[in-house]
């Protein structure tokens, strides 16, 4: 427990597990939104899937990420703690709209 903690004790991990707490998404909606390199979004995503936070779903070229979080009820009470995935986006980059790469 101690070590997922410690995950998201890093502010765009935590960013991450909000954004996916309402939907999945794409890699690359995660690197628009967070305004960060897609190697570094890969990373964070990483971290989180080794200790079982997130997983991944592959379609065609595509890979979504979405929460990994049953049987992990402290993390639950975490994520209820933070802002919906509007009110997010808003506090990031208010004038996100969609991503430009055409995953969806």
């Amino acid at each position: 427990m101690a070590e997922k903690l410690k995950l998201l004790g890093d502010k765009t991990r935590l960013t991450i597990m909000g954004l996916l707490k309402d939907k999945e998404w794409c890699v690359c909606d995660l690197v628009e939104i967070l305004d960060m390199s897609q190697p570094n979004v890969s990373q964070h995503l990483r971290k989180l899937k080794a200790q079982g936070l997130v997983k991944e779903t592959r379609r065609a070229q595509w890979v979504y990420y979405s929460l990994d979080i049953e049987g992990k009820p402290y993390i639950q009470t975490i994520l209820n703690a933070l802002p919906d995935t509007q009110t997010l986006l808003s506090l990031i980059k208010g004038d996100y709209t969609e991503c430009a790469c055409a995953c969806d």
